[in-house]
């Protein structure tokens, strides 16, 4: 019979690079369920906006959907890399938007950058995907 010795993990360790990821994922997903919800509910100011940047009143709500949708998927952890994915289609859209609008587009992409910069800190299968050498 042979002894098997495992090492015990520190259940106190926190993973700096992951609660990192959290907290720009959860920054991003509360102005991301802001705006969703703003249009969804044809809030006047997101009306407004939207009306202003060329969007037809009646599809507001349903860009508001679908926004919803892609930050749901975001939010769970088995489908992030899917909502993410969306989340960055939508982006690019609005970016699209603010070019014909002649507005900054930066705004849009930089929130992408930290849309995938926190699902990157905190999720293993996307940092095996794009690796960064040091």
């Amino acid at each position: 019979m042979e002894a098997t010795f495992v090492t015990p993990v520190a259940k106190g360790r926190i993973d700096k690079a992951a609660l990192t990821g959290k907290i720009i994922s959860v920054l991003c997903v509360l102005f991301l369920l802001f705006d969703a919800l703003g249009k969804v509910f044809k809030e006047s100011h997101h009306m407004e906006g939207s009306v202003a940047l060329g969007w037809p009143a009646d599809q507001v709500q349903s860009i508001g959907i679908a926004l919803l949708i892609s930050t749901i998927l975001y939010i769970i952890p088995r489908t992030s890399i899917l909502g993410a994915i969306l989340i960055t289609g939508y982006l690019g859209g609005a970016i699209a938007v603010m070019v014909r609008a002649g507005q900054p587009l930066y705004f849009a992409a930089v929130f992408g950058v930290l849309v995938w910069a926190g699902l990157y800190l905190r999720d293993e299968r996307v940092r095996a995907l794009i690796p960064f050498k040091k």
